[in-house]
């Protein structure tokens, strides 16, 4: 049996019934990627004289700035009656075509992401309805269309199911990191040599040598810590210390934006944005600076083996406090300089700074930290003190260096199991998106004239 083909145009007209008694409170809203049509927050809603027009349970509904972007859907019968300005239209559909039959017109192989290029505007670029009503459709008969669409549902239900087992084993690893990093810390991963130097003469030596290095200057001594600060227990010849203690806490400088380079150079300054766990994203909105100004900030230069810390983000999302320590790699090709709200610890010999910088992710040690955070709002901000005050479980050297290498082991196998898993993502989501474009590939097609 041959389909039709057809001008969207033909099928689909918008619906304009306007709203007589506003509600703000009764507001519809599309979402991104397709995730569909629902009730758009109250506190989102702004004062204005913007005219609202009522919307009907089974139409197909776009936003115009984000219709390329997965902004489209089915108003659901739970929101009939609810309201949307121009931005939001809707549109009533034709007896012998289903909606959802243009809504899986649109998803299937990505499609809608097309329509970016058919965008107008100058400082805000939309899509127009009668830009869509140009687009050519295949139309089979309702029972086809039905049938077609019923298969896809399934498919999809199909594929949701097994997502989320795929996320739920992405979960359950991420959850293993956490607990390898649980077991190092408390001194649980790799079994305790008597032969070596107990931690306790470890940090007198670290101690002795920070002061030669801090010579005459005056430094402030670190609280003593109590019984009810510890978190857990650690190995007899293990010692609980303040990262104070055991290394420089160095604060960012804070840069003039205006001497900021307009060209690339061998100077970039580190913020806030380039630190993620583990990972320096140089990418990341880079700022640099030009050789005079390297020279007169020198002394924020970073070394190999520091550790780097962001000392600022959300309270609510606790994104923050990410840590890393600096590669050779990180340091190959540019000189890299601390701006403020950016913390760094650097260590002498006597310390294995990648355990140190593995200690950092550990839940138990940062929610001390997370908690005592200020700022406004709900920003959230670690000062210096809370840096250096914050506990270290402190092994022996020779063990940091053991531990290390268990832990990283240990993540090399599960971010093997985790590629495996993303990839099987992957597949998953290809696999979809193929049937479903696969469900709009007609043998014969039949043009009609309007």
């Amino acid at each position: 049996m041959s389909w039709n083909k057809v001008k969207l145009g033909e099928l689909i007209s918008e619906s304009r019934i306007p709203s007589l008694n506003p509600d703000a409170d009764r507001r519809i809203t599309v979402r991104l990627n397709v995730l569909g049509v629902e009730k758009r927050p109250l506190e989102n809603e702004k004062a204005g004289a913007t005219k609202q027009f009522i919307r009907k349970a089974g139409q197909f509904i776009y936003g115009k700035q984000n219709f390329h972007k997965g902004a489209f859907g089915i108003i659901p019968k739970e929101l009939d009656g609810f309201e949307s300005s121009a931005d939001l239209p809707s549109f009533d559909v034709r007896e012998d075509c289903l909606s959802e039959w243009i809504f899986y017109f649109f998803k299937q192989g990505g499609f809608y992401l097309e329509l970016a290029k058919i965008a107008r505007g100058v400082a805000t670029q939309r899509i127009h309805p009668e830009q869509i009503y140009e687009l050519e459709i295949p139309l089979p008969d309702l029972e086809t269309q039905e049938k077609i669409i019923n298969s896809i549902k399934s498919i999809e239900e199909k594929g949701e199911r097994l997502n989320n087992e795929l996320s739920h084993q992405l979960t359950l690893l991420s959850n293993l990191n956490q607990a390898i990093l649980q077991e190092a810390v408390q001194g649980k991963l790799v079994p305790q040599d008597p032969n070596d130097e107990p931690a306790s003469e470890l940090l007198k030596r670290i101690k002795a040598a920070l002061r030669q290095a801090q010579g005459s200057k005056k430094i402030k001594e670190l609280p003593p810590i109590q019984p009810e600060e510890i978190p857990f227990e650690i190995p007899e010849n293990w010692v609980w210390c303040r990262l104070g203690e055991i290394c420089d806490v160095l604060g960012g400088f804070a840069f003039d934006s205006t001497r900021y380079s307009k060209i690339e150079t061998q100077n970039q300054v580190i913020r806030l944005g380039n630190v993620k766990p583990n990972q320096l994203v140089l990418e990341t909105s880079p700022v640099f600076i030009d050789d005079k100004y390297a020279y007169e900030v020198e002394k924020s230069i970073l070394k190999q083996d520091d550790i780097l810390i962001t000392m600022t983000g959300t309270k609510a999302k606790r994104d923050y406090l990410f840590s890393l320590c600096l590669s050779s790699d990180d340091l190959k090709t540019k000189k890299l300089f601390l701006n403020q709200r950016v913390g760094c610890f650097r260590f002498d010999d006597t310390i294995f700074p990648a355990f140190i910088n593995y200690a950092l992710k550990d839940l138990a040690l940062l929610t001390p930290v997370f908690d005592s955070s200020t700022g406004a709002a709900n920003q959230a901000n670690i000062g210096m003190i809370a840096l250096k005050g914050i506990l270290i479980p402190l092994p022996p050297l020779s063990e940091q260096k053991r531990i290390v290498a268990a832990i990283e082991k240990q993540f090399a196998l599960t971010q093997q199991l985790k590629e495996k898993v993303l990839a099987n993502q992957q597949a998953t989501e290809q696999l979809l998106k193929a049937l479903l474009h696969q469900a709009f590939e007609v043998r014969e097609v039949k043009e009609v004239n309007s």
